[in-house]
């Protein structure tokens, strides 16, 4: 790591706050040396994962519901506190079959602010999205807001799980009974989050276990329900609709969990009190390292629940700040930093929803000012305490002097910049 000198700068809060004298932007070595990203694998005990390997390579199987993925359900499960969990090759594909097993058709209200396979999850199964706001707060979907979306042509509700909040699962299970809707969440950020030993607050939820999430199975994914009859026809999906060795059952597809991603899956779990202290840690450092940065807010989440503390999630202010979220993202690449802009912009002004539903953004306020502030930055197992520290002192240093960066950005060829903001994004 590059090491600086430091100076104390007023905030204009009547807080002062420790900044790096040097700003990449200006002129100035890069607070780190090598890159810090956002979703960064955590990776658990090589000698374990490894001594799973050599059992599924002597078992000869590598697939098709094998020990490893059988036993990978089980631990999910539990930790989850439902009935069953179908393990499968991705998250994506168990949206899909958690959407056709669950008979959602229609229409189906679904969150902008996400990550695009929420909502590619519905369009591939023939079903209209209806966009619908989120809690400024929360970034959740707002009940409210869901209430006076639901018409005649709706079927259910995919709710997002975003960065771990499950804050509002209770009113809308509570809604979705009342009005006859299947509730499904993506959850693929909150493993191992929300109240342990509450009864689910839906028909069925989702994890994702991509190399990105806090834990990891490579790729990999999980359908979590109580329900028994949606689990036997999840299973039966999962394997092309067989019931035993030639009888076919159901319309299915291959979402089965392979045993090495299983293996991985089992080793990460294995890690996951450890995981979930660091992420913690590393929170904690956040929480000192960005209070009195004028602008910049950081979301707190409800201690008296379990968080995994995968994202830490930012929002910046642009009138109090002196540059735009975009514009301090694009300077932290030249500090070696990756933050990210998740959701930007929200679902509904991709394609081909953008095409489709041109008018979504007019009953989309929140969503719409949301995704213009909205700022992750690195946390995970490679990510130190002392990096958060550095991290947040330069990011104080880059807002101080907001007009000069501003100009520099504007001169700025650098590739390391993002596509966003005219670089190729090289890292």
């Amino acid at each position: 790591m590059v090491h600086t000198m430091k100076s104390v700068v007023s905030s204009g809060t009547g807080l002062n706050m420790t900044c790096d004298d040097s700003v990449a932007i200006l002129g100035g070595p890069p607070a780190f040396d090598d890159w810090l990203h956002v979703g960064r694998p955590n990776m658990p005990d090589r000698q374990v994962f490894m001594r799973r390997m050599d059992e599924v390579w002597d078992s000869g199987r590598l697939t098709n519901l094998g020990p490893m993925s059988c036993e990978f359900e089980r631990r999910v499960a539990e930790i989850s506190g439902r009935k069953h969990c179908i393990a499968t090759c991705n998250a994506t594909v168990g949206l899909e079959l958690a959407i056709d097993a669950l008979g959602m058709r229609g229409d189906v209200i679904v969150p902008s602010f996400t990550f695009i396979a929420t909502v590619h999850a519905l369009w591939r199964q023939g079903i209209r999205p209806v966009f619908c706001d989120i809690d400024p707060k929360t970034h959740c979907l707002d009940v409210n807001a869901v209430r006076g979306a639901i018409t005649s042509r709706t079927t259910g509700i995919l709710g997002v799980s975003l960065w771990g909040n499950t804050s509002a699962g209770q009113e809308l299970f509570a809604l979705a009974r009342e009005r006859g809707l299947k509730l499904l969440f993506d959850s693929a950020h909150a493993f191992a989050c929300g109240d342990a030993g509450i009864p689910a607050m839906n028909d069925a939820e989702v994890f994702s276990f991509h190399a990105t999430k806090c834990i990891q199975a490579f790729e990999g994914g999980a359908i979590i329900t109580d329900d028994d009859d949606l689990a036997r026809r999840l299973r039966l999906m999962i394997n092309f609709g067989f019931d035993g060795e030639d009888r076919v059952e159901h319309l299915g597809t291959n979402g089965k969990m392979s045993e090495p991603a299983a293996a991985m899956g089992l080793t990460s779990l294995e890690a996951l009190d450890r995981i979930i202290g660091h992420n913690r840690w590393n929170f904690e450092a956040y929480i000192d390292g960005i209070e009195g940065i004028p602008g910049l807010s950081l979301m707190r989440y409800n201690t008296n629940q379990r968080h995994n503390f995968q994202y830490v999630v930012t929002e910046l202010d642009e009138e109090r700040a002196g540059l735009t979220r975009d514009e301090l993202v694009a300077a932290l690449r030249l500090e070696n930093v990756m933050a990210r802009r998740y959701f930007c912009p929200g679902a509904h002004r991709m394609r081909p929803y953008a095409q489709l539903f041109p008018q979504a953004g007019l009953s989309l306020p929140v969503t719409e000012a949301v995704s213009k502030r909205v700022m992750i930055l690195p946390t995970g197992m490679s990510i130190s305490t002392a990096d958060v520290t550095r991290l947040t002192s330069r990011i104080a240093s880059i807002l101080a002097r907001g007009p000069q960066v501003r100009a520099a950005l504007k001169e700025c060829r650098d590739d390391r910049l993002p596509e966003f903001f005219g670089g190729k994004g090289s890292f």
